[in-house]
């Protein structure tokens, strides 16, 4: 299980030692599994409303499809779509956590005035170089994630001398901006899938626990991901116990957070996991 982690998030203290499951809730369009899209506020509410039911303890929402060769909205779609929905999810369930996935610091801004309270940055702070001041003005926990290029050209970028180390050299870069800047709580997810082949990112979750050096929580991302459904032959609708599968492994190797399409698998998986442990 996980090493003793805690997040202050608003005062309230999140014990990571045992993990959490976050939803994934997409106010996009166009996001790569076709079932996690939610455009509509009403079903942003039914999906939020069934997350939390099903045991989740963060619930992530994105307005930006981070795909591979996605469109490249404007800041200003993406702020429309997640502030209406960080406000409708937050005026209904008052003590949800919420968590806004973008790597845009005025987005950022804008979703924590809305009631976000952690902010899940794919570039950890590179594709917006305003992005870890003002997570450590809003005071606020910071998921930083691995990734090269930007989602319309990662596919390109996956060329590693040393995969392992030079993730590891990157977020150790990552966390000395963030302690010379006073972000307080940072999670630390792998990436798996961005500017990473299949190979790649299955050898990254097999080497999970080396990141433990890091002293910091580890975020795990594989929910329906192309590293599944293609090496099974699948779809992203058809990978669902694909997805349980390295959950349970990402959980032996110590992930802290769990970010999934599917809460309810997610949890009875934390539960029987912990069960060994």
């Amino acid at each position: 299980m996980s090493p003793k982690h805690t997040i202050n998030v608003r005062g309230e203290i999140i014990d990571l030692s045992s993990p959490k499951v976050m939803g994934i809730i997409n106010a996009t369009p166009d996001s790569f599994f076709s079932g996690s899209r939610k455009t509509a506020i009403t079903d942003i509410l039914k999906s939020a409303e069934q997350m939390l039911s099903d045991g989740a303890t963060f619930l992530d929402v994105g307005g930006y499809s981070s795909r591979p060769a996605a469109d490249d909205i404007s800041e200003e779609e993406e702020i429309s779509r997640v502030v209406v929905s960080i406000k409708a999810i937050t005026k209904e369930f008052p003590k949800a956590i919420v968590s806004i996935d973008t790597f845009r610091s005025d987005v950022a801004r804008r979703a924590v005035d809305a009631g976000a309270a952690i902010v899940n940055d794919i570039s950890a702070g590179n594709l917006d170089k305003q992005m870890l001041s003002t997570v450590a003005k809003l005071n606020i926990p910071y998921i930083a994630m691995h990734m090269r290029g930007t989602p319309q050209t990662m596919k390109e970028l996956t060329e590693y001398d040393d995969l392992l180390f030079e993730v590891m050299k990157y977020f150790s870069s990552v966390l000395h901006d963030c302690n010379r800047l006073g972000v307080k709580d940072v999670i630390i997810d792998p990436g798996f899938g961005f500017a990473k082949t299949a190979d790649q990112s299955f050898d990254l979750l097999n080497k999970l626990d080396h990141f433990h050096h890091l002293n910091r929580p580890i975020l795990v991302g594989v929910s329906r991901k192309s590293m599944i459904y293609r090496t099974l032959n699948l779809t992203a609708e058809e990978a669902l116990n694909g997805t349980t599968a390295l959950n349970t492994v990402a959980l032996f190797k110590g992930a802290a957070i769990l970010r999934v399409h599917d809460v309810k698998e997610a949890v009875e998986a934390v539960k029987l996991v912990s069960k060994l442990n």
